[in-house]
């Protein structure tokens, strides 16, 4: 005999009345082991979008998600830890350079990572692109390499938040992926179970970002912090403008090698400022007073990259794969870029190969788009714009179908907003 009804729980709920602790460990629990079935959750998930939970609420429902499994133990390690999130972007590098920077600082930096879906690119996808490279480690082999090397990109075991994952699959199918309390619920548990001591968090705003508003993004900004400090993680948030891609490069090889500019201390200005800021909100939570820049230009983060690589069966000197088809689109007159969309560069980027519709579709390593102008450029008559990539004529088609969209055309130059927005939870 169940200790609840659901039924009366989605009422509760739909009625706007506060949910107890117990309510919500005894769903939850249900609804891992089959007993709560799809279609109950989806109307509960559904009341929770219109109605919201409370600071209480919301509290309750992550600890129960990270009870769910198992959590990862980081104690022990000689150096802290501290980790990053980002809330997905268009040519979101950031991770493949900001990992191994911040480790070698003197940090252990655990980044468990994801795929992409859609018009935002995966971190795995990205690493995947190397020769040898897997995303798959035990637990043991995780704190072995942050000993050793200090950084680890890797995929979260199985047994990392199970009512997460399997509440984000059927969220992504019943329309109830924007919620606040359900983004924020879903990425703490994840980051709160991977036992780091520290977070920060890049979240993202503007046409190319899930948040489109700034006040949208503060308000998730804030509650991922509160969530984060109430399990004792110390945690701040970057917010940081989307607009544009970060970058020139959008696509998984073409991102690796533009990650190894940076981190050879070269490359793209707007990669280069958003990582140091990251890393530098970073250091700061665990105490370390080291300038990151300096680790850029002394090939420091670069050996470290190559650790880590390594040290996950890849290759760091293996050249990226080239993509058979490639066309360059140039401007057919002179004008000014007024705006240069995100959505649309990375929405090309998947229908050329570099994405996927579905969490078991194959992406291509090669596939992509080179971003060749900047917002508030002046631009000439024949200048190049964009340069695809493809590994056939039916993919590249269906990028040149959607890059069109990409650029607003105006007559005045202008400087693009900043990069850096806000940060939330600074101590």
């Amino acid at each position: 005999m169940s200790a609840f009804s659901v039924v009366d729980i989605i009422v509760a709920k739909r009625d706007n009345v506060t949910l107890s602790d117990e309510q919500i460990a005894w769903v939850l629990n249900a609804y891992v082991s089959g007993e709560v079935a799809d279609e109950q959750m989806s109307a509960l998930l559904m009341a929770i979008v219109f109605r919201g939970l409370s600071p209480n609420e919301l509290a309750r429902w992550t600890d129960q998600m990270i009870a769910s499994g198992e959590t990862l133990d980081l104690k022990g390690l000689s150096r802290p830890s501290v980790d990053k999130h980002s809330t997905g972007g268009v040519g979101d590098k950031i991770s493949l350079i900001l990992a191994p920077l911040v480790a070698a600082c003197g940090a252990s930096v655990p980044q468990l990572s994801g795929r992409g879906l859609g018009h935002t690119g995966g971190t795995l996808d990205k690493l995947e692109s190397i020769p040898g490279w897997r995303a798959t480690l035990s637990n043991d082999e995780v704190r072995a390499q942050l000993e050793s090397v200090g950084a680890v990109i890797c995929a979260a075991g199985d047994g990392l938040a199970p009512a997460d994952r399997k509440l984000y699959a059927l969220r992504d199918v019943t329309g109830t992926v924007e919620s606040i309390p359900l983004i924020s619920a879903s990425i703490m548990s994840k980051k709160i179970a991977e036992g780091t001591s520290a977070l920060v968090l890049d979240v993202k705003v503007g046409r190319g970002a899930f948040m489109k508003k700034l006040s949208q993004a503060r308000e998730l900004a804030q509650t991922m912090v509160a969530l984060g400090e109430g399990h004792g993680v110390k945690t701040l948030a970057q917010l940081t403008a989307m607009d544009t891609p970060l970058g020139v490069a959008v696509g998984n090889g073409l991102e690796v090698t533009e990650s190894v500019d940076v981190l050879r201390g070269g490359g793209p200005s707007d990669i280069r400022e958003l990582t140091l800021a990251l890393a530098r909100s970073m250091l700061s939570l665990v105490d370390i007073d080291i300038d990151p820049a300096s680790k850029l230009d002394d090939g420091s983060a670069y050996e470290t990259y190559c650790a880590m690589i390594r040290a996950q069966g890849g290759d760091p000197e293996a050249l990226m794969p080239v993509a058979k088809k490639r066309q360059v689109i140039s401007a057919t007159d002179q004008g000014v870029v007024s705006s240069l969309d995100a959505m649309s560069v990375g929405l090309a980027a998947w229908r050329l190969g570099a994405g996927r519709a579905r969490k078991e579709d194959p992406v291509s390593a090669a596939a992509g788009v080179r971003v060749l102008v900047r917002e508030g450029e002046e631009v000439q008559k024949g200048q190049p714009l964009f340069e695809l990539h493809a590994d056939d004529d039916a993919h590249l088609a269906r990028g040149l179908e959607t890059i069109g969209d990409a650029i607003t055309w105006g007559s005045e130059p202008f400087a693009p907003r900043p990069l850096l927005l806000e940060l939330v939870g600074a101590r």
